[in-house]
């Protein structure tokens, strides 16, 4: 007789050791497919916690086939002899793994390597948040029907727990919203503009140097990585797929210090942010762009490479995760932690009873339907927003613009004009009470052709209460 459900979810405790000895494997092999800067740290987890990783999932997890695309380069940890191959095929074709780690990234050949190990009935652990924002609903869908286990924990927020915490710890809750800081080099560069007073393009430079960016940065500082994370968050959070072409999204290149300057007059800081929220009446919406957040905020006091994520649920109410969001270790402890997780569900079931996967193998999370979530179009959300203008320093000029905002329907909250230059150029600053982006867009359009206005204007959204 298989054991209880309620035995497999707890552990051992309650199993008797007879029992235990029937159905619990004795030894969980892994095969990992890329060796790159993730792959070796959950190598090395896997290898350094051996000991403990048996403890705590009750038999020895072991790697026991590395495919790598350069079996003679040297990632500066000891392989053992025979483990490493250049053919994913033999991750993919052996009988004897039962979990393969894809860690190779990208779209293809990454698609059709973990479609591949899911047909021939392997569990599956990633960190490519990228191939599932785009093909997520497939992938899951393959592992429903083949009732294997897709981990993947390490595709948002390096390795804070975020995915565990939607589909398990707040699975009670109507997720309300979704505030996050989930790219590190975004981050950076953003906190030494701010701390530094530099420009975006001198402190990119520095962040590649450092290696906090890579040599083509554009999926960090264009939003997209943010994008491609935020699709999966919302897949878990509202229970439904979203098309992560709906997602609007914009990066930091256009953010200059003397925006985070009047941002700090103001009271704010800017921050790259995913956003998801539901409105009453199943509306739903979700964007990447540059935000102010009042200074007060928790999610403002996040620095460096540090990623968080607040979110906000019906019963929990206002919860926020913080920690490292990328590297070789804290991703790889989520990759293990993965690793770990479908092992312990797995040692205890019987073969015949594979078919039923465990609450780990809901499609997509805890998605309820196989239709893409409509998002609001960007249009219709409503936000504060911060303007700056460059206009020629003469009278008239606000009247002019604020003649065109007030036939718009937006309100002015606050407003600066910093300098006097007679007959030149100056900053003038306005944030406005709640507006919808339509307006805003409007506006800003007529505004543009002023003969006064010198440049193109800035419009950053802000979050928080009304000022």
């Amino acid at each position: 007789m298989a054991p209880k459900e309620s035995e497999i979810a707890g552990g051992y405790k309650g199993v008797s050791r007879a029992t235990t000895e029937k159905h619990m494997k004795q030894k969980i092999n892994v095969g990992i497919i890329g060796l790159g800067t993730v792959g070796s740290g959950a190598f090395r987890i896997l290898r350094d916690n051996a000991e403990l990783i048996r403890h705590r999932v009750g038999v020895p997890v072991e790697v026991t086939k590395i495919a790598v695309r350069d079996a003679t380069r040297d990632r500066g940890v000891a392989i053992p002899a025979g483990v490493l191959t250049t053919n994913p095929s033999q991750v993919i074709d052996d009988p004897n793994i039962d979990i393969v780690i894809e860690l190779i990234g990208g779209y293809e050949p990454a698609r059709e390597l973990i479609l591949a190990a899911i047909a021939r009935g392997k569990h599956v652990v990633t960190a490519n948040k990228a191939l599932l924002a785009a093909d997520g609903a497939e992938i899951h869908e393959a592992a429903r029907r083949a009732g294997v286990s897709i981990g993947y924990e390490a595709s948002v927020g390096g390795g804070i727990p975020v995915i565990k915490a939607l589909k398990e710890a707040l699975a009670a809750n109507r997720i309300l919203s979704i505030y996050g800081i989930i790219n590190g080099t975004s981050n950076y560069i953003l906190t030494k503009m701010t701390e530094e007073e530099r420009s975006f393009a001198d402190v990119l430079a520095e962040a590649q140097r450092a290696g906090y960016a890579e040599a083509d940065p554009t999926f960090d500082v264009g939003g997209i990585d943010t994008a491609h994370k935020l699709a999966i968050l919302v897949n878990l959070a509202f229970g439904a797929h979203v098309n992560l072409k709906d997602i609007y999204t914009e990066g930091i290149t256009l953010i200059s210090p003397l925006d985070i300057d009047f941002g700090k007059v103001l009271g704010y800081k800017l921050k790259l942010l995913a956003i998801a929220k539901m409105h009453e009446g199943g509306q739903a919406e979700a964007r990447v762009h540059p935000t102010m957040v009042p200074d007060d905020y928790p999610i403002a006091k996040v620095a460096g490479v540090y990623n968080a994520i607040q979110i906000v649920g019906n019963a929990c109410d206002d919860i926020m995760l913080y920690g490292r969001g990328a590297g070789s270790m804290p991703t790889g402890s989520a990759v293990v932690a993965d690793v770990m997780d479908i092992a312990r569900r797995q040692i205890l079931i019987e073969p015949s009873r594979r078919a039923q996967p465990p609450l780990l193998e809901l499609p997509a999370g805890n998605a309820t339907s196989d239709a893409a979530l409509a998002l609001q179009p960007m249009e219709s959300i409503v936000s504060l927003y911060y303007f700056r203008f460059m206009a020629l320093d003469q009278p008239g000029v606000l009247a002019q613009i604020s003649g065109i905002l007030g036939r718009h329907r937006i309100s002015i909250a606050q407003m600066i004009q910093r300098g006097r230059k007679q007959g030149g150029s100056v900053p003038l600053v306005i944030m406005t009470h709640k507006a919808l982006e339509r307006d805003i867009q409007k506006a800003l359009v007529e505004i543009k052709s002023l003969s006064c206005i010198t440049e193109d204007p800035i419009l950053i959204r802000v979050e928080g209460e009304e000022p």
